[in-house]
């Protein structure tokens, strides 16, 4: 990296390689007297009229808002050098005063640059000009115009003044060459009286169709605005406002994610333009990231639809439906036994496990009831794979969760039953040791007990102790199937934020025109020779995609709450229900 923050050394002149081979004229850029840099931006061609000039160069600063101006003169010898161009070059300084003046020659045939930078401020002698030594960094004007230089990740410990300096340095030339983008149109400034050389001179890049959808996005922008904002209106509707609606909508996946979506497609065909950079790739992520999920619900969909598989998928749920509860029913029967050869309390096993039994009959006599509808369930479903893979996936996870319903009432019975013994033994422990929980201080004080309360305490810790183990076999074995379907919705909600999140538009960016996205610059050297002025030719260094993810990653819809280990475990010890559901005050921006 070369450091720009010293600027009493070299002079540093940024001069784009496109204009390697312009006609001779004058250098028109910016100067950066911080950082003691020259940053050319285009050649004007002979013949002009001066005054033309300077108009034309206040126009381009009033619409850009850059300090554009006639930094030197530029000599391209295409032929023998003639002494009436050198000092008609020469005489331009008196006309277009700048300090430093700066003097650009290329010989013919060869790769001899000649540079000189002129002072007359500052001088040793009165009258007579000083010349500072001239350091020459080609840059690609195209590729830094597209690029967005981001700043380096700089440790507390590395902020240096050099570095400092150095990202300053190349921040104010890339923003003196995206901000000076009017200086490039040259379909408007070559029928002019100005006649320019920079990355466009030889023509506009552009296309019909993209002007002609540039042109269109504007009504259709405006329409599809109307439509979602009615859409948005329905949905705020006070009918859907009544309990229990917004409990329930707040627990399922597929509300939650067709909400993420409508707030993203209103974002997207906004007529509000974006006001920077930041703004405009976030909008083309989202526009990625919504078409890439509508194509593969597509693909899903055709699938679906072809060869009969809705009819297999729907003949084939009752028997999975059977099965499980089969399985189930088989569990419960090896836990009213001696499970592993453990000595269980006889009556509350018998207690417990037809009670469950019960649950289990229930939800077999619920899924037949609905087998009718199965199919025509299953064809809705695949239907709304049109909105997206997202929205099937959300509707899959919804569908494991009413399935699986009488699994979580079996933990979070199982769950209540051993939290309140926990409880019970926690508080009766208390008694013995002459401790009471103060409801007021929320803290454990001293307290004297009589005998009654000490025999009637002992009775009830035995009770409990005793009963604890079938209580804590039934929550472990209940906990471990929650644990499992909330393992398989975890994947399918992690495949969603994957889907949503991903900045696929930035990661296209990085894989086809990595210099659109800029974490630096390198300097290669091109000639370094005594008595010649010192070339570097400026690459972009591009951002490695682990940091282009992180950039741009896109804001989730919801999260899972975040447990640690110790924390899960000590819920999981103490019998606390774990609830996977997504809340909207979780939303991360």
């Amino acid at each position: 990296m070369v450091s720009f923050g010293d600027p009493g050394m070299v002079l540093k002149a940024f001069f784009p390689t496109c204009c390697a081979a312009a006609d001779s004229g004058l250098l028109v850029g910016r100067w950066v007297p911080e950082q003691s840099s020259a940053v050319v931006l285009a050649v004007v061609h002979f013949p002009f009229i001066p005054s033309q000039v300077k108009e034309f160069l206040a126009q381009v600063q009033q619409t850009s808002q850059v300090g554009v101006a006639v930094l030197g003169t530029w000599c391209h010898r295409r032929q023998e050098p003639e002494d009436n161009l050198g000092h008609f070059l020469e005489g331009l300084s008196a006309i277009f005063s700048h300090e430093p003046w700066l003097q650009l020659c290329r010989e013919k045939g060869s790769t001899f640059w000649s540079c000189k930078a002129t002072r007359w401020q500052g001088s040793t002698s009165p009258g007579a000009p000083s010349e500072d030594q001239v350091m020459i960094v080609f840059y690609d004007q195209r590729k830094v115009l597209l690029s967005q230089l981001h700043p380096p990740a700089i440790l507390p410990d590395q902020e240096t003044g050099d570095a400092a300096a150095g990202a300053v340095g190349l921040a104010a030339v890339f923003h003196t060459v995206a901000r000076s983008e009017v200086l490039f149109r040259s379909d408007r400034f070559d029928e002019g009286p100005v006649r320019l050389s920079h990355w466009q001179s030889d023509g506009v890049e552009a296309s019909i169709l993209v002007e002609l959808a540039k042109w269109a996005s504007g009504p259709i922008c405006l329409l599809l605005a109307s439509l979602l904002s009615l859409v948005s209106a329905v949905s705020a509707c006070w009918l859907f406002k009544l309990w229990p609606l917004p409990f329930i909508w707040s627990k399922l996946s597929t509300c939650e994610q067709l909400r993420y979506r409508l707030e993203q497609l209103t974002l997207i065909f906004s007529p509000q333009k974006a006001e920077n950079p930041s703004q405009r790739m976030r909008k083309a992520n989202m526009c990625v990231s919504v078409l890439l999920d509508v194509a593969l619900g597509l693909t899903l969909l055709s699938w679906l639809h072809g060869k009969g598989r809705i009819e297999q998928l729907a003949d084939a749920l009752v028997p999975v439906a059977d099965r499980v509860a089969e399985e189930l029913q088989h569990l419960l029967q090896w836990l009213m036994g001696a499970p592993a050869g453990l000595k269980m309390n006889r009556a509350l096993d018998q207690v417990l496990g037809r009670f469950f039994l019960y649950h289990i009959h229930l939800w077999i006599s619920y899924i037949h009831l609905m087998s009718p509808f199965i199919e025509r369930i299953v064809w809705h479903v695949g239907l709304s794979a049109c909105l997206g893979l997202t929205v099937s996936l959300s509707i899959l996870s919804d569908i494991i969760a009413l399935l699986t319903f009488h699994i979580y009432c079996f933990y979070v019975y199982g769950a209540r039953l051993y939290c309140l013994k926990i409880c019970g033994l926690s508080s009766l422990w208390r008694l013995f040791r002459g401790k009471k929980w103060n409801v007021l201080r929320q803290r454990v004080d001293s307290c004297s007990y009589d005998l009654d309360q000490l025999f009637i305490g002992t009775l009830l810790f035995t009770i409990l102790v005793f009963l604890l183990p079938t209580t804590a076999l039934y929550y472990l074995v209940f906990t471990l199937l929650r644990l499992l379907v909330i393992t398989v919705q975890g994947l399918i909600h992690l495949l969603v934020d994957l889907i949503n999140s991903l900045p696929l538009y930035a990661l296209g960016l990085r894989l086809c025109r990595p210099y659109r996205l800029a974490a630096g610059v390198k300097f290669r050297v091109l000639e370094q020779e005594a008595g010649r002025p010192l070339r570097l030719l400026m690459q972009i260094n591009p951002l490695s995609y682990g940091r282009v993810v992180h950039t741009y990653r896109l804001p989730r819809y919801g999260c899972h709450p975040t447990h640690s280990w110790g924390s899960l475990c000590r819920k999981l010890f103490f019998g606390e229900l774990i609830y996977p559901w997504r809340q909207r005050e979780d939303k991360q921006d």
